[in-house]
């Protein structure tokens, strides 16, 4: 019997695993791309209009204009739902969401944090971000959270300026 070393520990040889792509790379490009590609069956999905729906299923269409041109603009929405569906973190809409949903005010697939006007939307993104400013307790963060958050921040000031424009429009 003849021991070659163009076998490997499994028995495959490696020209065949090499033909194949199967020899494992690891490389922070790589996992870049699998973690983007987590949700391979929606990537037709907006979750900035998802997200949106969460929190607003009652407010005006220009709200929700404001909302999808804010998260454009930012490359976040108020949810903290990246665009493969995960969430980067919690944010302060969600916990809004969270606690509607603890006192029993809505049902749970349909909780409205903005309200049916531009002002309400106005007041819940006013607090969203002044809760975001001012935390109860400090928690430490990682570096992506706190990322997160600086985009969330973004994101609300943004949302914002769209919504105090439509105010002065009415």
């Amino acid at each position: 019997m003849q021991i070659s070393s163009n076998y490997s520990m499994n028995g495959v040889p490696y020209e065949n695993r090499r033909r194949q792509n199967d020899i494992p790379q690891f490389s922070t490009e790589r996992a870049e791309q699998e973690n983007e590609s987590i949700n391979p069956y929606m990537e037709d999905t907006d979750f900035n209009e998802k997200a949106f729906d969460m929190i607003g299923p009652n407010a005006p269409q220009d709200v929700k204009d404001a909302w999808m041109e804010a998260a454009k603009v930012v490359n976040a929405n108020g949810m903290g739902i990246k665009k493969n569906g995960m969430l980067s973190h919690i944010s302060q809409m969600m916990v809004q969401r969270l606690n509607k949903q603890l006192n029993g005010e809505g049902d749970v697939d349909n909780i409205d944090i903005l309200g049916n006007t531009t002002e309400s939307a106005i007041q819940a993104t006013s607090q969203a971000l002044y809760d975001l400013d001012h935390p109860r307790e400090y928690v430490p963060k990682s570096i992506e959270v706190q990322r997160a958050c600086m985009k969330e921040r973004e994101f609300y000031v943004a949302f914002l300026e769209k919504l105090e424009k439509l105010k002065v429009k009415i």
